[in-house]
């Protein structure tokens, strides 16, 4: 069986993420929920996604194919529902259809002639705060995906480790002597990964393959760092998708922080209102502050986005692609991709500029920018123009 994850109805509101990607290679607890699905399914998945995207992340159409709704979380229940879906069939929750069994030569496909495979409680990420809101969920749900049957390298001497079997360490990883508390929640420490001497850390924690914990690193659950992802300083139920470097001193708490982002020294994200009321944040879907709910939320930060040293958030920021902000005064709370400046957003980040600086990050991390995320990073930048015009005027 061909399986093809598709944006489904929740992609405009979980940008600037997917302004660079599909909803599935989002990073939710330790894997991005491509990786969970190929995991379960144990096959390689292909993808129905925006055309500027199409051609880094392809769809492969068979004469038979399963679509999954990327926005939808699977576990071992959605997981059976899909794999034993037979033609005409879908899988639904509230009325949301989450999977379906379609063949080449459908033009168009008829979902009320379907028989329905009826799911309850199956977790989805509707908005971007459900990303941070549901890491503890999905890293549980991971690490039993990954570890079960699985062991576990030793861990070294001199860890004070609490709750060890719920600590989970992949070949080749490196800790020096440091606190791992398991007692809220698992760890897993992925291939290659270091933690240096006198970090602690609380689960649920998930560190990707070859990412780093510098020393004396302060890290609450659920927190995600992602591959090839650098960390220091305290860190609080946030996900770094992987590539990115947060090294030094500074508060990053209740936010999402996409690839290839660098923080500079002592930034700063506020994660809580003085007036304790619930958080707004801006939607690209309604382009208006939205209601969260919510009254913890820091920084939703898109992909190659840069802050200077002593740079400072306000509760609830969204930040675009390739966004160069720097001083010591707060910046807005909507920062449009390619801005280059302060409180005020003085300049467009040139284009060619900004290609020339996710090239040169990337040839540091020994990885070479393709073309084809050159040309979805000139797609972005046409696409959001609109929130620069008054820079450009």
């Amino acid at each position: 069986m061909n399986y093809i994850l598709y944006d489904g109805a929740f992609r405009e509101a979980l940008l600037p993420f997917t302004f660079t990607r599909p909803v599935a290679d989002i990073r939710i607890g330790i894997l991005t929920i491509r990786e969970k699905w190929e995991k379960y399914l144990r096959l390689t998945t292909t993808t129905l996604t925006e055309e500027y995207l199409s051609d880094k992340f392809p769809m492969l159409e068979m004469e038979e194919n399963i679509f999954i709704n990327a926005g939808y979380l699977p576990n071992q229940e959605f997981f059976k529902a899909v794999k034993n879906l037979k033609a005409n069939q879908k899988v639904v929750c509230n009325e949301d259809i989450l999977a379906f069994y379609s063949t080449e030569d459908q033009d168009e496909v008829d979902f009320d002639s379907y028989e329905s495979i009826v799911l309850e409680n199956i977790e989805c990420i509707e908005h971007k705060w459900d990303l941070f809101l549901k890491n503890e969920y999905a890293i549980q749900q991971d690490f039993e995906l990954l570890t079960t049957d699985e062991i576990s390298m030793e861990i070294p001497e001199g860890v004070q480790a609490i709750n060890k079997e719920q600590i989970f360490i992949e070949e080749g990883a490196t800790i020096f002597p440091c606190i791992l508390n398991a007692s809220s929640g698992p760890i897993y420490i992925g291939k290659e990964a270091t933690i240096l001497d006198g970090a602690l850390i609380r689960g649920p924690f998930a560190l990707g393959e070859k990412a780093l914990i510098k020393m004396g690193a302060k890290i609450y659950g659920a927190t995600t760092v992602g591959p090839n992802s650098k960390v220091g300083g305290e860190i609080k139920n946030s996900i770094i998708f992987g590539n990115s470097n947060k090294g030094h001193e500074g508060y990053l708490g209740n936010s999402v922080v996409g690839e290839w982002c660098n923080f500079g020294a002592d930034t700063n994200i506020s994660n809580l209102k003085n007036t304790f009321s619930k958080v707004r944040l801006w939607s690209y879907e309604e382009e208006i502050y939205e209601d969260t709910q919510q009254m913890f939320c820091g920084l939703m930060m898109g992909d190659h986005s840069k802050t200077g040293i002593n740079a400072m958030f306000n509760t609830g920021t969204v930040v675009g692609v390739s966004a160069n902000i720097f001083g010591s005064d707060l910046p807005e709370k909507f920062i449009p991709s390619f801005t280059w400046g302060g409180n005020k957003l003085v300049d467009v980040y040139n284009l060619k500029k900004a290609i020339r600086t996710a090239t040169k990050m990337m040839e540091f991390s020994h990885q070479e920018i393709s073309e084809q995320d050159k040309m979805i990073l000139e797609e972005v930048y046409h696409q959001t123009k609109k929130y620069r015009n008054k820079i450009e005027n």
